[in-house]
């Protein structure tokens, strides 16, 4: 079974019960996905409080210019550090946006109290380490109706919502890929951006290794080629992700509370699924190209401001897990600036 473990380096021992608590969910957070895997959130703990602050060096300028996947981004590692608390018993009390004079403050989040975690937010926290983008090929086997059900609900908890599409939908969804790749691809800001975060050093603990990159080949929707000049890659000649299930994640508002919204809804969507042994991998690029952002909008009846696209589906071979993109270790994105830590 799959477990976060902190590093050695990380300074919980002398700290206050709380504090400690704080850190090892901000720990635990560095597992949550982001755009291009920038992890582009940073964390700082002092008096029992943790400041989950919007990191605009990691801000992609040609993919992400209105800082709308980043915000999300931190919402993503906002739900997770809230899973992590939640899970160990204590109860996370989150102040999002807490000061209108500093944007880049997204949320506070402390203790509020003490209390047995039922199992439900034991898989969860599981699901933090279990969880990858996986890009592979599905199984050619169909995703239960009980499990979607339950992936509607979790992101309407969370305040958004999750729209199925229905099959004749998916081809306008693949459509909207289609042209979202092609758009972006003919940016050469854009093909420097994708070249960096998929170029990264073997140290930095960030980017997409281009292992992780999709196999070419036909799907209904295509998924982000991070590779697209690279050569010798594999190639599926066969028609794949027959029985991919396609989500799209909306919020009432397009703001950046709306952002940070749609961050914790989609974390709630990830772990479910996992927790549930489902595969899936956010899709963004339908989002950061206006024209398809608003092809979207008509998939859903206008019913929201899409935030982001899902592929769902049963992993081909569950026994090989997916190729996992690197993450930064220990506190690498954690201040404490307390007396006590």
């Amino acid at each position: 079974m799959a477990t976060i473990r902190l590093t050695d380096r990380t300074p919980t021992g002398r700290s206050r019960p709380a504090t400690r608590a704080l850190i090892q969910a901000a720990v635990a957070a560095q597992r949550a996905p982001s755009i291009f895997n920038t992890q582009p959130w940073r964390w700082n703990i002092h008096d029992d409080i943790a400041e989950l602050r919007a990191d605009h060096d990691h801000q992609l300028a040609a993919v992400d210019p209105e800082a709308r996947m980043l915000i999300l981004s931190c919402g993503v590692a906002l739900h997770h550090a809230r899973i992590a608390l939640s899970a160990t018993g204590h109860v996370p009390e989150a102040t999002r946006l807490p000061d209108p004079h500093d944007p880049d403050l997204l949320a506070t989040l402390r203790v509020a109290s003490f209390t047995p975690a039922p199992a439900a937010l034991a898989r969860l926290h599981q699901a933090i380490a279990l969880r990858h983008t996986d890009r592979r090929p599905f199984a050619d086997q169909p995703v239960p109706e009980t499990t979607l059900t339950r992936l509607r609900a979790a992101a309407h908890q969370q305040g958004a919502r999750l729209h199925l599409l229905r099959p004749d939908q998916t081809a306008v969804l693949g459509a909207a890929a289609y042209a979202a790749a092609i758009s972006e691809l003919a940016n050469p800001d854009y093909r420097t951006e994708l070249a960096t975060w998929t170029h990264r050093g073997a140290d930095t603990g960030d980017g997409v290794p281009l292992h992780t990159a999709a196999p070419t080949g036909p799907r209904p929707v295509p998924v982000r080629d991070f590779a697209p000049d690279a050569p010798h890659r594999p190639v599926h000649t066969e028609a794949t992700d027959r029985h991919a299930r396609y989500a799209i994640l909306s919020t009432d508002g397009d703001d950046p509370a709306a952002w940070l919204t749609a961050g914790e809804a989609l974390s709630a969507v990830l772990l479910t699924a996992t927790a549930d042994r489902l595969a899936t991998s956010p899709m963004s690029d339908v989002i950061e190209v206006p024209a398809t952002r608003h092809l979207l909008r008509d998939l859903t009846g206008h019913t929201g401001h899409p935030m982001i696209a899902l592929r769902i589906g049963i992993p081909a071979d569950a026994t090989q897990p997916a190729p996992t993109a690197p993450r930064h270790s220990g506190t690498a994105l954690i201040t404490t600036t307390s007396a006590d830590a």
